[in-house]
């Protein structure tokens, strides 16, 4: 497998992200992550979508771990410091949910609280339908499982077919037009630092195609199966969508009606764009605490 990995000068002085680098090997590939806090306590696992990386969670983790919780932000293969393979072919919905799990499985994590968003929502979602007993409580925010058998939103088939066809994918220009605020120079240049040029964006032009649209996608019938086992969550399960997000608007609604451990959980939709981290990153980390803080008391009981 021909492998790029960006070099780290690339990732100096970065504004606001002083956060210690941590390695992983999985099946020859280097993953980076980010762990802070205790580590004897349940951790928070936050998974990143496309384009984004670790990055997108800066303003949050700091805010978490200061609170005594573990805090842990992979790079997802093909983003960030992790590796990035070079071929359409290497980059499969399944690969990314192994090299997740196998993540998860290296450090031992139990108890796990986790916040999906984008892409993160489709490999977590599908990795707590596999092992549940690995999972405390999740939180999905802008984020879906589809199976193809619900309606896309027409923002979504363009990025698809911007992440296709399109000879450039500024990740500067696609995060700024997924937030209500902005970024600044020096966010902006954090956010392209992991791809130095086209060749490192495969992953970023694979997964959007990856998403099953229709009932005969590849992975739709996976989906439909880890389904099964979402209908029988019981364990908390709380949204926090944005208000203003084209591509997910009212995916919290569906996760309502079919996922028994929404009920009781205090729902949120918040003002903000899809990269709800760049928006609302103080609340989403108060909401976060709180429901941590929650599972705990119901476990004392």
């Amino acid at each position: 497998m021909l492998v790029f990995r960006t070099p780290e000068s690339r990732f100096a002085d970065l504004k606001d992200f002083q956060c210690k680098a941590n390695f992983l090997q999985i099946n020859d590939l280097q993953m980076h992550y980010i762990d802070e806090g205790p580590r004897e306590v349940s951790p928070v696992l936050l998974l990143h979508g496309v384009p984004a990386w670790s990055y997108l969670y800066r303003h949050m983790i700091g805010k978490i771990a200061r609170e005594g919780k573990r805090v842990i932000a992979p790079d997802m293969i093909g983003f960030g410091k992790s590796d990035k393979p070079a071929k359409k072919s290497d980059h499969s919905y399944k690969s990314h949910i192994d090299w997740i799990k196998t993540f998860i499985k290296l450090l031992g994590l139990r108890d796990i609280i986790l916040f999906g968003h984008d892409w993160g929502s489709l490999i977590g979602l599908r990795i707590a339908a596999d092992e549940p007993d690995l999972f405390a409580g999740i939180i999905i925010s802008n984020g879906m499982l589809p199976t193809g058998e619900q309606k896309m939103q027409f923002t979504f088939k363009l990025w698809q077919a911007i992440a296709r066809y399109s000879p450039f994918l500024p990740v500067d220009t696609i995060i700024s037009s997924g937030i209500s605020g902005s970024l600044d120079k020096e966010e902006k240049r954090a956010y392209n630092a992991p791809f130095p040029s086209e060749k490192y964006k495969t992953g970023i032009r694979a997964l959007p195609n990856l998403v099953p649209v229709s009932p005969d996608s590849p992975d739709s019938l996976a989906n439909q199966k880890a389904w099964k086992e979402l209908e029988k969550w019981k364990k908390p399960f709380l949204t926090v969508f944005s208000k203003d997000d084209p591509i997910t608007r009212g995916g919290d609604k569906y996760l309502h009606n079919r996922i028994p451990g929404t009920a009781g959980q205090n729902h949120t939709r918040l003002n903000g764009g899809h990269f709800i981290q760049e928006d609302r990153s103080a609340e989403l980390a108060g909401i976060i605490i709180r429901f941590y803080n929650e599972i705990d008391l119901l476990n004392m009981k």
